[in-house]
């Protein structure tokens, strides 16, 4: 039965100013704490960490819809319910009763849930009826779109039909901590996908025929469907150069698989000679794992890693960041080769060399590969009824629809291209591009369980759910991103300690920001994700003239 505990240092409610939060200590529950939202004078009480990776929501950002916004990775939850708004937090927060009594403020709550902190939206699931939802791939999207399509309380069967070697995970850490143990990375157990009846298939698609809507897979077996959503996610690119293809101990990363086989050759004894191609975020991350016990050098095409994208003031905050912590980079530099070492008491199926084309030999006793991945679209390839871009990608509707297959066939994540409504994109109709961010993915998936869930014709009558992309990279220190610049950038304004690794840079087209990333400045990012997404950021002659993003009102409603 819930109790009545009094919060600490907290005597009234009219004490918090519209929009603010304040984190309370629970009387009576050892380490009990909530976070009071007020908002529009209507006061929540809630569990205080996001679900994600436990960021203080006291230092998050509240707009006047009702939503709290997480500080590091922009989770969003609803302040009435605890509901999950926005990816990545997989679960919602607990929500308590609060009022005032007696010369303080009070919550009527069970233990458990305070000291819990969370709950999970599906609790169980049923599948009635013949078809149903098909889910082709097993990553972001993915997990977004089942968990919200039972937490919308649909009845239908739902089949994951994935190649990958284990349940879904976060991807996000194999890059930048190397964990090996899948049952360490799962976002949910098997008894999660059990208990919401959703049917897990480990099976590689091999074709779909849209017209009889029917699935095939490697193993023979077909699917039928009644809403099919594609979400296969990306392929690693390879080097189709000489040695590449060939030589052991060169590798790609995309799956748990490919974390052990990397850790099982630089070994016990550490201490290897390690080539990193590609100064991306996901090759730095890489180097940056391996650089604490091994000798990495980093190879990348540009001036300073990250150049085109993030410009080269901060590539070179990365850069330090990285150096500091043991990485070497070859910069500007091209790859000619791989070699085999030409010691007698080497393995010579092993690479033993990189070279560059200006003559540089770069011994490697092995080697990963970052240079970016391709849309995983090969079994839709010569498909009569559809067309892929010319990056193989799928271009879809707002609604992650596929145009020209009956609102029953969606495309989400790195293989979808859609119209992105962020600032500087095409007013009105957005400018359609590729986002290969973990949480555009489970946001898509999100927004395709309304759909399917919302009844006849949801693509003529529901509004489509506008969210800003948003990044994070372990370079040193934690990089946060938000915003897209589908048509580039003219101008970059860098605020705070740049020196120190200590920044937010503002990425503007004309007098437009269009994207901030940020290090050591919460929550300067996920603030200005919410004025994009609201409409209201400041100009470049804002930033430029000492305008504060923390110190900016949001707007109160949504204008783009």
């Amino acid at each position: 039965m819930p109790q009545e505990y009094l919060l600490k240092d907290l005597s009234t409610l009219s004490s918090i100013p519209n929009m603010e939060k304040v984190e309370a200590e629970v009387d009576g529950i050892q380490d009990g704490k909530v976070l009071v939202v007020r908002v529009n004078d209507k006061y929540h009480a809630m569990s205080p960490r996001c679900t994600h990776y436990g960021a203080p929501l006291k230092l998050g950002v509240v707009s006047p819809d009702g939503r709290i916004t997480c500080p590091w990775h922009g989770a969003c939850f609803n302040v009435s319910s605890g509901d999950v708004e926005d990816a990545p937090a997989p679960n919602a927060l607990e929500k308590f009763e609060v009022f005032e009594r007696d010369g303080g403020v009070w919550i009527r709550a069970d233990e458990e849930k305070v000291k819990a902190g969370q709950r999970n939206p599906v609790v169980r699931g049923v599948a009635e009826g013949e078809g149903g939802v098909v889910v082709v791939g097993g990553g972001s999207g993915t997990l977004g779109l089942v968990q919200a399509i039972r937490e919308l309380k649909y009845k239908g069967p739902v089949t994951v039909i994935s190649r990958e070697p284990n349940l879904i995970i976060d991807r996000t850490k194999l890059s930048k901590a190397l964990i090996p143990d899948p049952e360490k990375l799962l976002w949910r157990p098997r008894e999660w996908y059990e208990n919401a009846a959703i049917n897990t298939v480990s099976d590689e698609v091999t074709s779909v025929d849209f017209n009889q809507k029917i699935v095939k897979t490697q193993s023979g077996k077909t699917y039928p469907y009644t809403k099919l959503v594609l979400a296969t996610g990306g392929v690693p690119r390879a080097l189709p150069l000489p040695g590449f293809k060939d030589l052991a101990n060169i590798f790609l990363l995309r799956f748990v698989t490919d974390v052990q086989a990397i850790l099982s050759a630089v070994g016990e004894q550490k201490n290897k000679k390690i080539v990193v191609i590609g100064s991306s975020f996901i090759g730095m991350e890489v180097g940056n794992a391996l650089a604490k016990e091994n000798s990495v050098t980093i190879v990348g095409m540009d001036k300073v890693p990250m150049q085109s994208i993030m410009g080269e003031q901060v590539g070179r905050i990365f850069q330090s960041n990285l150096e500091k912590a043991g990485v070497t980079f070859k910069l500007s530099a091209s790859v000619d080769k791989a070699t085999p070492s030409s010691s007698s008491s080497s393995d010579p199926s092993k690479v033993g060399a990189v070279h560059l084309k200006d003559g540089t030999e770069l011994p490697a006793d092995l080697v990963v590969l970052g240079v970016g991945v391709r849309p995983a679209t090969d079994f839709l390839q010569n498909n009569p009824a559809i067309t892929l871009e010319k990056d193989g990608s799928i271009k879809t509707t707002e609604h992650f629809a596929v145009p020209g297959l009956n609102e029953d066939v969606y495309a989400i994540g790195d293989i979808a291209t859609y119209p992105y409504h962020g600032p500087g994109t095409d007013p009105g109709t957005g400018t359609h591009t590729r986002i290969e961010h973990w949480n555009v993915a489970q946001n898509a998936g999100r927004g395709v369980a309304r759909c399917i869930t919302h009844g006849p014709s949801p693509l003529k009558t529901l509004k489509p759910k506008t969210f800003i992309p948003i990044f994070w990279s372990a370079l040193g220190a934690q990089l946060r991103y938000c915003g897209n610049t589908p048509k580039g950038w003219d101008g970059v304004v860098v605020k705070g300690e740049p020196e120190n690794a200590k920044f937010a840079a503002f990425y503007c087209l004309g007098e437009t920001v269009v994207a901030v990333a940020s290090m050591a400045m919460d929550p300067v990012m996920v603030k200005s994700a919410e004025l994009m997404r609201r409409g209201g950021m400041p100009s470049k002659a804002d930033i430029e003239g000492g305008v504060d993003v923390l110190g900016v009102g949001v707007p109160e409603s949504v204008k783009i």
